[in-house]
């Protein structure tokens, strides 16, 4: 079920940051409560191949995101502990080293859970222990969510795990809504800051057309 134009789940989760600091990170109240819109993106696992390139692009483009009045948030099932090791480990060893944006360690899976995002399903019944077993890994997909000052989702979108994200669009997305929120204009396809947006009347678009 699409969440877009919903509230982001009031839950929170616990997290860990480059200090060693285990904290609890409620995603929704960051956005209210601060009056910023945030970015969260969950990824598999850590310690593996695609994450860490993520992860490191993320961190690379935090001054856009922060001159966007948005807060990035990382997250995965892994434990806390984990996360601390990675953030302490050697970009050349793997890691993270360097990452100063929070971990959420949903190892309880309730927030994956209400958003869809595990790569879980039901498979064969057990007779001999009365269980039905499950498939697939039980961790997360590539999901991205980005919320306004509201606490309302204005994107979602989903990854296969062996597909990397382009942080860039991420940027795009958020210059469209931030325009659409100060001028109330659309935003056409390919739309980039600076260009021109479409007025959502009929004359404006007319305009717009025969000007393009």
């Amino acid at each position: 079920m699409a969440l877009v134009g919903r509230q982001f789940p009031n839950i929170a989760v616990d997290a860990m940051n480059e200090m060693g600091d285990t904290f609890k990170v409620n995603v929704f109240e960051e956005a209210v409560n601060k009056g910023k819109k945030v970015l969260l993106f969950w990824y598999p696992k850590d310690f593996t191949f695609v994450c860490p390139t993520e992860i490191r692009a993320f961190q690379e483009a935090l001054p856009e995101f922060e001159s966007r009045n948005t807060i990035v948030i990382g997250a995965s099932v892994d434990t806390a502990e984990v996360h601390f090791a990675w953030l302490n480990t050697s970009k050349n060893d793997g890691g993270i080293e360097g990452v100063t944006f929070p971990l959420l360690a949903d190892t309880n899976r309730n927030l994956s859970t209400v958003l869809g995002i595990l790569d879980l399903e039901e498979g064969e019944y057990d007779e001999d222990n009365d269980i039905i077993l499950a498939e697939g890994s039980n961790v997360t997909y590539r999901a991205t969510y980005l919320i306004d000052e509201t606490g309302k989702i204005f994107h979602e979108s989903i990854n296969d795990m062996p597909l990397g994200r382009n942080v860039g669009e991420y940027l795009r997305l958020i210059d469209a809504y931030t325009h659409v929120q100060e001028k109330g204009e659309v935003c056409p396809a390919n739309w980039e800051k600076g260009k021109d947006a479409m007025d959502a009347t009929r004359d404006g678009v007319a305009s717009y057309l025969s000007s393009h």
